[in-house]
């Protein structure tokens, strides 16, 4: 049996780091092998700082935040440098997330990727982990006006599917991505991950549903 919440939805929209794979761990190697160019440490609470930005955002966040002597693009093109190894060879995904995705395609629904990350690293994963056999689009919050949690890369993955908003579940790990589900008029599931454990509480009470891994979705 399938968990009640997917009744009636004719699309599944997944936020990609911490959410379908479990990847988050990579950034806390690009944040302190970055700041390291600088002689600096990681500030503290930096990815509550920058939760749900775009990779664009984020890169003109932290410039103006930490006065980094580099571009936007420098500060980009040094991130995907950073991170394209372990995209491309070594993250996978969050537990019982790919038995889910046959899921979806053997059922019909509609999958999107909507990611705050770069296009170049989920290329890498799409390389790495076949994820375009189950994907049907992919979408980055640099390729639309604002990056979580406001609605726009939700709103422009359900008009690529042609499907209504209120047809979608978001599934999505941190509040910022979860408000942004939210806000394009979705139901959300939250999915569990370490690096939003401080939030956790406030992800419960945003999220229509919070699992702690997908096998939960086929178990019901």
């Amino acid at each position: 049996m399938i968990h009640p919440i997917l009744k009636d939805k004719k699309a599944c929209l997944f936020d990609m780091d911490g959410t379908l794979l479990d990847s988050m761990y990579v950034w806390e190697k690009v944040d302190e092998n970055f700041f390291s160019l600088f002689g600096r440490e990681v500030p503290p609470n930096l990815q509550q700082e920058i939760g749900g930005m775009s990779f664009t955002e984020t890169a003109e966040y932290i410039r103006n935040q930490y006065q980094i002597s580099m571009t936007g693009e420098e500060i980009r093109d040094v991130w995907n440098r950073l991170a394209t190894e372990e995209y491309a060879n070594h993250v996978c995904f969050k537990p019982g997330a790919l038995l889910f995705l046959q899921y979806c395609k053997e059922h019909g629904l509609k999958t999107a990727i909507c990611t705050s990350n770069s296009r170049e690293l989920l290329e890498a994963a799409n390389s790495h982990l076949g994820l375009s056999d189950y994907i049907d689009i992919f979408v980055t919050a640099c390729e639309v006006n604002r990056g979580k949690p406001f609605p726009d890369v939700y709103l422009a993955a359900a008009e690529k599917l042609s499907v209504k908003p209120e047809d979608c579940l978001c599934f999505e790990d941190i509040l910022p991505g979860i408000q942004a589900g939210r806000n394009a008029g979705m139901e959300v599931c939250a999915v569990e991950d370490a690096h939003a454990a401080l939030d956790r509480r406030r992800i419960m009470e945003t999220s229509q549903l919070y699992i702690t891994d997908y096998h939960t979705l086929l178990a019901e």
